[in-house]
């Protein structure tokens, strides 16, 4: 969970700590006092966009700063381990960002500098940020569609993960089919090109180092003379006189006199060196013998060396018109057999791509329709939950469809799949289309949400779905962000009600304009604006209980906080609120466990 968050020089906010709660906590203030800067900072914690027209005037910069407490063995311990992180002493881990007033941001966690996508990465695990954008994208068909999978939880993931698998392999063996027929032309007068290349290097049949062997073999055939010389000369000083002449006995004959000086001593320092010489003698042995076979190999052949330079010219013929050497030309050779086998546009091949198309085309539509079927149940239990929320939210006839309906498509759709008796659009996420709509009254018409409900009902049904879906989530922290907005009277107690009963499985931090809602958190938080030294308006966060909690909730009710009668009814709402919450039990928010609504069905 979120256990404390300091911001710093972000918008009207010139330094606050916030202590949060476990189980709910509500952020109120005046409009424009910065209650929403709570939210902002939330979101550069997590990664987000940084606005440098976020940052507080004459400030440099704009730090927000986050301290977790998390489970050693969880998700986000994972991945602040894989980042580098390390824990604090009481095993916290503490995330930081910072906005520059030209826009440069920077990102640290646990003491490392990260990039941000790492902190987005963290707030998968520990956060979900619930406000008014988060609504109005809800009401997008793409939107409605992730909200019913998120709330069917595995039976819709595992199937649609089996028929994502095999979607990728059938589209790429509709393309690949595509292209082959479509290209068929192109690729034969490519292919008969490739065919050439290699028929030329197959028949020249070039080994790999072959032209460097070459160079090396011509220059010894073209120097034999000079070289004969040189190896003859070194022979003989080597070895000696070939007649054995004792005027010329050679290194071998010296150091055999050295030997023989050597052994008729008896000086044990003397006859360690006749060892070494001794040692000396055999590898001058050896270059003999080696300077011997070198002169018995090299003969004057000019027919090699025709042969030689006529190969050569057989190699620089394939290096002008395929790569730069021998090696190259043989790899030349291997990419063009790999591009022949993929240019196979043979009536055999086709059919074996048709045929391997349609299997997996019946084998996609099989998963299609139990995504399908996974769906429409799913939809029958999201639909009764948010009705029933709606209820207890003064919409008491009105009721949530979900609407499940796989598109149809033209056959000549690129992703038209035959799903039964019909052609369907086979989407990346299934063919389905999912709509959200209301039926606001008995007799009323069913209609998609942002056609059938009134901005107040449309801001209650948002609520009903968020309070839905996060109670299925399994993230510690649940951050609501004025979701409450156009509600009042009743309903809004309702919603204070429901919000004090998902604290008691998550962290819940509310920023709200109800009284109603903030008579039922477990800790107040109260942003106040006020003005320095220099006029410029500054904003600071306080805890309120007791007496300061009853002035701030009659302040919301009536705009003011010293009459009785506003007093006497915030009063009234937090014994109300109160009471509900010693029945329903003590909030267990931000202990990391699961809900029990985390598979609804």
């Amino acid at each position: 969970m979120l256990a404390e968050m300091r911001i710093q020089g972000l918008g009207v906010i010139d330094d606050a700590t916030l202590e949060l709660h476990p189980g709910l906590t509500v952020v109120t203030g005046e409009t424009g006092a910065g209650k929403t800067m709570v939210v902002t900072g939330l979101h550069l914690l997590s990664g987000g966009r940084a606005d440098a027209s976020r940052v507080r005037s004459n400030t440099p910069r704009a730090l927000v700063e986050g301290r977790f407490e998390v489970a050693p063995e969880s998700g986000a311990a994972k991945v602040a381990g894989e980042a580098g992180a390390e824990p604090d002493e009481d095993g916290s881990l503490i995330a930081l960002r910072s906005v520059n007033s030209d826009g440069r941001s920077r990102a640290h966690l646990g003491g490392r500098a990260v990039p941000n996508a790492v902190l987005s990465e963290l707030s998968e695990q520990l956060l979900a940020v619930h406000g008014q954008n988060d609504q109005l994208r809800l009401l997008r068909p793409g939107e409605q569609r992730a909200v019913l999978d998120r709330f069917a939880g595995e039976p819709v993931a595992a199937v649609l993960e089996q028929y994502q698998r095999v979607r990728a392999d059938w589209t790429a063996v509709v393309r690949e089919l595509t292209e082959r027929t479509d290209r068929a032309r192109e690729w034969a007068r490519e292919a008969e090109l490739l065919k050439h290349g290699l028929d030329e290097i197959e028949a020249v049949a070039p080994e790999q180092g072959e032209d460097e062997a070459l160079v090396d073999e011509a220059r010894r055939l073209s120097d034999v003379d000079q070289l004969r010389e040189i190896a003859a000369g070194a022979q003989h000083a080597v070895s000696g006189a070939a007649d054995g002449d004792p005027e010329s006995p050679g290194a071998m004959g010296l150091l055999g006199d050295a030997r023989r000086r050597l052994g008729a001593a008896e000086d044990p320092v003397l006859l360690d060196l006749d060892s070494r010489v001794a040692e000396a003698t055999a590898v001058l042995s050896d270059v003999g013998a080696e300077l011997g076979g070198y002169l018995d190999r090299l003969d004057a052949d000019p027919g090699r060396l025709e042969q030689v330079l006529a190969r050569q010219a057989e190699l620089k013929n394939l290096t002008k018109k395929y790569a730069a050497d021998v090696d190259g030309v043989l790899a030349w050779a291997a990419d063009a057999r790999e591009r022949l086998a993929g240019m196979d546009t043979s009536d055999e091949a086709l059919a074996a791509l048709a045929q391997r198309r349609d299997e997996l085309a019946a084998e996609l539509a099989e998963h299609a329709q139990v995504l399908t079927k996974e769906r429409q149940e799913a939809a029958v239990g999201l639909a009764a939950a948010v009705s029933e929320e709606l209820a207890g939210l003064a919409m008491a006839q009105a009721r949530l469809e979900v609407v499940v309906e796989p598109k149809e498509t033209e056959a000549s759709d690129t992703s038209a799949l035959a799903v039964g008796d019909r052609t369907l659009a086979a989407g990346p996420d299934g063919t389905d289309e999912v709509e959200l709509r209301l039926i606001a009254h008995s007799g009323a018409p069913s209609l998609p949400i942002h056609k059938g409900a009134s901005g107040g009902e449309l801001s209650r049904v948002m609520l009903g779905l968020e309070v839905v879906l996060a109670d299925a989530d399994t993230v510690p922290t649940l951050v609501f962000d004025e979701v409450d907005a156009g509600v009042g009277g009743r309903a809004a107690v309702e919603i204070g009600r429901r919000l004090a009963r998902l604290a008691r499985t998550h962290q819940v931090v509310v920023v709200t304009h109800l009284a109603q809602v903030a008579a039922y958190a477990d800790r107040h938080l109260v942003v106040d604006k006020g003005s320095n030294d220099t006029g410029l308006t500054r904003s600071d966060v306080r805890t309120v209980a007791d007496g300061e909690r009853v002035a701030e909730l009659a302040r919301m009710l009536a705009g003011l906080d010293s009459t009785a009668t506003g007093r006497a009814h915030a009063e009234e709402l937090l014994a109300t609120a109160a009471s509900d919450k010693s029945k329903a039990g003590p909030a267990k928010g931000g202990r990391g466990g699961k809900s029990a609504a985390a598979n609804p069905r």
